[in-house]
């Protein structure tokens, strides 16, 4: 990461997490996971360095928790993006909110 540039791991990272729709949420080690590369703590340092241009509020821990020390405003941010919470609204409901970045869209064919 020279002069402040994203990495290309850093570039990976974030065109992943630009692709997550609102409503749905992904933890750090599902985009680790879904590169292929890095883990967690590497997600993580590359969305506190470079994640302001993206959704960063749709990255989450394997909780379901926001990103420390942006809770209020993630769970802002969340709510209005219609992203499902558990009761209490402290965290994202993982079950129901969890994209899958592989999975493909299926098409409705014209007949």
């Amino acid at each position: 990461m020279a002069d402040g540039l994203p990495s290309p791991y850093a570039e990976r990272v974030l065109d992943l997490v630009e692709r997550v729709p609102a409503g749905r949420v992904v933890t750090y080690g599902d985009v680790a996971a879904h590169l292929r590369e890095g883990g967690p703590r590497q997600v993580g340092r590359v969305m506190a360095l470079f994640g302001g241009g993206v959704p960063w509020w749709r990255v989450v821990r394997a909780s379901g928790q926001p990103a420390q020390g942006h809770e209020r405003e993630a769970l802002r941010r969340l709510r209005d993006d219609g992203t499902p919470l558990v009761v209490d609204g402290s965290r994202v409901d993982l079950a129901a909110a969890r994209w899958d970045p592989s999975a493909r869209r299926r098409r409705s064919r014209v007949v």
